[in-house]
């Protein structure tokens, strides 16, 4: 788009290859794509070149964040994943690595020094291959905070800002005013906030609508964009599939793949203009 380079994520759900979708995407309209680590990472470098795509960042696993803050060798193989995915995001030259800093919804003893090490070994292998590490605001804020005071210093470390987990884990939370400054990517997506009345925070509430559809203040968010400063590529992270229990997503299960990747570009556009005009 005019001014602003758009990207999207890939996803499995999406029902095709991976390189597949990346083509998929180009023909959208989209500028570029980030996807998830896996060992394919070097060949969606060569699709990116070959058909001019921004491979704009590779998201690490997530599925022992909490593990980086204990002890032991659960620790230790959680560090080694995050550290090869480093090395691997430096070999195929993606500039950035976007990292949950936990996962889970249970009571714990909160952050500690054992993680900071543990995310200190990581940050410090990716500042010496020239890769950034990116924060996500996810469940566990308290740990997001922990390490962004941590490594505050660190000009390899900044925020990856989920438009739809600030809704539903962060409770509504401004977290551009608490991490805005060091904002150097985005997922951007939809959501309808928290859905138990107590404020019970599930995984299902992380929707990833597509703009529009959920109770965003898009007018908001794009001015929160400017605010920052962020001029910088607007990366969006959809998915087409309802979490278990839930039929919000329902809907673009009905559409075609191309249809619904050309629905999602339209308002990728939406939301570039919005921040245009603010």
């Amino acid at each position: 788009m005019y001014k602003t380079q758009l990207c999207l994520g890939t996803i499995s759900q999406f029902g095709i290859s991976i390189a597949d979708q990346i083509t998929l995407f180009k023909q959208a309209g989209f500028d570029g794509f980030f996807t998830a680590w896996d060992e394919n990472i070097k060949n969606y470098r060569k699709l990116s070149e070959e058909i001019g795509m921004i491979y704009q960042s590779v998201h690490a696993p997530f599925i022992n964040s909490a593990k980086m803050w204990e002890k032991g060798s659960a620790s230790q193989q959680a560090v080694e994943e995050l550290l090869q995915c480093v090395r691997d995001c430096s070999a195929a030259e993606i500039p950035i690595m976007v990292v949950h800093t936990y996962i889970g919804f249970e009571p714990s003893d909160g952050p500690n020094g054992i993680g900071i090490e543990n995310f200190r070994c990581v940050v410090e292998e990716a500042a010496k291959r020239n890769v950034k590490v990116a924060f996500e605001n996810t469940e566990g804020e308290e740990y997001l905070a922990a390490v962004m005071s941590a490594f505050a210093e660190y000009e390899n470390v900044g925020f990856c800002w989920d438009t739809g987990h600030e809704l539903c884990y962060n409770k509504g939370k401004d977290m551009t005013a608490l991490y805005g400054d060091r904002l150097i990517c985005t997922h951007l997506n939809d959501n309808l906030g928290i859905s138990d009345f107590n404020g019970k925070i599930t995984f299902r509430d992380d929707l990833h609508l597509l703009p529009f559809d959920g109770i965003n203040d898009w007018n908001s968010i794009t001015h929160r964009l400017n605010k920052c400063g962020y001029n910088d590529i607007l990366t969006f992270e959809l998915r087409n599939l309802s979490k278990p229990e839930r039929h919000d997503n329902d809907k673009y299960k009905k559409m075609q793949l191309e249809e619904y990747v050309a629905e999602a570009y339209a308002r990728a556009c939406r939301v570039a203009a919005l921040k245009e005009r603010r």
